[in-house]
């Protein structure tokens, strides 16, 4: 439980693998980890990301159709709702997992919950399959190639060092040196009641 970072960076190294067998934003999804709720909110977590990852190259064509491009816009707003609501829930289960935990008079609270750490690492892991992949393209100079590699090797330090923040950050929390503690996202945007251009039309 406590060293989450090498289980989760499996399952998203593996699903982003997976995704790019047929590398189509409208493939099937299959959860393959229902039997294991942390694993299967991981999962979903990694596809949302790879999913929004590609409508956003998509989005940036300088030819694409007004109409594709606003259904693009619309599928990415879908997607970052869908991304904060599993990182909601990845910190639902950690908030149930620790609920005996009693902290320490002078907990701390750390600057962001395990959740959106663990989301951070999610879109680590497909900025670091993506460097890969230019690092192995035949078509760019050496010196395109080098300046990808010096970037790929910063971002394999980077997630070294956020899985290991990420790992003592929840044995802090078990420990009662950290306290367990979640804001939730207030997308005001999305909400029909709290975005003044979609509450006037319901005025009108």
């Amino acid at each position: 439980m406590l060293q989450i970072s090498a289980f989760a960076n499996q399952i998203f190294d593996a699903l982003i693998q997976q995704y790019h067998l047929l590398d189509d934003i409208g493939q099937p999804y299959k959860n393959t980890y229902q039997e294991n709720p942390l694993a299967a909110l991981l999962y979903q977590k990694c596809w949302t990301d790879t999913v929004q990852w590609h409508v956003e190259d998509l989005v940036r064509d300088p030819q694409i159709d007004a109409a594709k491009g606003l259904a693009y816009k619309r599928l990415i707003d879908k997607l970052n709702q869908e991304r904060t609501d599993t990182v909601e829930k990845i910190d639902d289960f950690y908030l149930h997992h620790f609920q005996q935990t009693k902290a320490e008079p002078h907990a701390r609270v750390n600057t962001e919950s395990p959740a959106w750490a663990i989301d951070r690492l999610s879109i680590l892991a497909l900025k670091t399959y993506h460097m890969q992949q230019e690092v192995l393209r035949i078509d760019i100079d050496t010196q395109k190639k080098t300046a990808c590699q010096q970037k790929l090797n910063l971002l394999l330090e980077q997630r070294v060092d956020l899985s290991t923040s990420i790992d003592e950050l929840l044995q802090d929390i078990a420990a009662g040196k950290k306290r367990m503690k979640v804001y939730r996202q207030m997308k005001m945007y999305n909400d029909p009641e709290l975005n003044p251009v979609l509450y006037a039309k319901h005025k009108d």
